[in-house]
C-alpha cells in the first residue's frame, strides 16, 4: 500500500517539508502524518494543514500538485520511494542516501545536492546546483545517481565526488564546477566554463562544447571505461555511443589551472553514422 499526499493549499511562502520522507512514514499512522511538522515561514503548522493524506505505515510515497514551494522532500531518505506527479521544490533528495525518487514534472535547484546514494529521476527540467556541494562544503554527491530527461541551471555537479549525473537537455554555465570525481554525461550539451577548476572525474559531452583554454587536447579515441558506462547506462534508456564505426571522443584534459587531472569527453562522430 502507498501513502498519497495531495497539495490542497498552496503555500504563499517556501514551505519546509522535510518529514516528507519514507523514513519518517513508514511507521506512522494516518493521523499522525496529517500532525507531523512543517514550517510556513515562521509557522509551524501540521502537514494536514496543506496535504490531504490517504494510507499510512508505508516506505511508498506518490505526491500530487504545484509543489514549486514546497522545499526538502526526501531529505535524508534511506529507503522506499517518493514519486511526485507535479512540480517539486528545492532540495529534493538532498543528503539521501538510499530508496528512489521519480519526478513526472520539473524540479528545483539543488537536486540531490550532497546525496550519498539512492536514484532520481526527473522526466522535466531541474533548477541549478544538481548534485552539488552547500556553500561552504567541501563535497558534493558522493555515489546515487541523477538523471534529468530535460535542461538544467547552473554548477551542476559542484565538487562531486562519485556517482553519475545525466543530462538529456543543456546545460548553463560552470558545469562540473571544482569536480573532485564521478561522472557528468551531457546528451545535449552545455554553456560556457564547463569542468572550470575540475580536479578529477570525467565530463562526456554528446554535442560540441565551448572549452576552456585550460583544457588541452590529448587524443581521438574511445577510452575502455566508456563499454562499461554504455552498459550501465543502457539500463537506465540512455545510449552511449562506443563502436569505432561510430566515431570517437576528443579526450580533453584539465583543468591545467588546478591539478589537471579531469577529463572532458567530446564525441565526433564519423561522417555519416547516426
Amino acid at each position: 500500500m502507498t501513502i498519497a499526499l495531495h497539495l490542497k493549499r498552496q503555500p504563499t511562502v517556501p514551505l519546509e517539508a522535510e518529514v516528507i520522507s519514507p523514513d519518517t512514514f513508514a511507521g506512522l499512522s494516518n493521523s499522525d502524518i496529517r500532525g507531523l511538522t512543517v514550517y510556513h515561514g515562521k509557522r509551524q503548522l501540521p502537514l494536514g494543514e496543506f496535504f490531504d493524506v490517504e494510507g499510512e505505515r508505508s516506505e511508498d510515497l506518490v505526491l500530487h500538485g504545484a509543489m514549486h514551494k514546497v522545499r526538502w522532500i526526501g531529505r535524508r531518505m534511506s529507503k522506499g520511494s517518493i514519486t511526485v506527479h507535479g512540480t517539486a521544490g528545492m532540495h529534493l533528495g538532498a543528503y539521501m542516501t538510499g530508496g528512489r525518487i521519480e519526478v513526472h514534472g520539473d524540479a528545483g535547484d539543488w537536486l540531490g545536492a550532497e546525496m550519498k546514494n539512492g536514484f532520481i529521476h526527473v522526466h522535466g527540467n531541474a533548477g541549478g546546483q544538481i548534485g552539488a556541494a552547500y556553500r561552504g562544503s567541501m563535497s558534493g554527491m558522493r555515489n546515487g545517481t541523477i538523471i534529468v530527461d530535460g535542461s538544467a541551471g547552473l554548477e551542476v555537479g559542484m565538487r562531486m565526488r562519485r556517482g553519475t549525473i545525466v543530462l538529456g537537455g543543456p546545460a548553463k554555465d560552470f558545469t562540473g564546477l571544482q569536480m573532485k570525481g564521478g561522472t557528468i554525461i551531457l546528451l545535449s550539451g552545455a554553456e560556457l566554463r564547463t569542468g572550470a577548476w575540475m580536479n578529477r572525474g570525467v565530463i562526456i559531452s554528446m554535442k560540441p562544447l565551448p572549452l576552456m583554454p585550460t583544457f588541452v587536447h590529448s587524443a581521438d579515441m574511445t577510452p575502455t571505461f566508456i563499454n562499461l558506462y554504455a552498459v550501465q547506462m543502457k539500463h537506465l534508456g540512455v545510449r552511449l555511443p562506443f563502436t569505432t564505426a561510430e566515431g570517437v571522443y576528443g579526450v580533453h584534459a584539465g583543468d591545467m589551472a588546478v591539478t589537471g587531472k579531469g577529463e572532458i569527453l567530446i564525441w565526433q562522430p564519423t561522417t555519416g553514422a547516426a
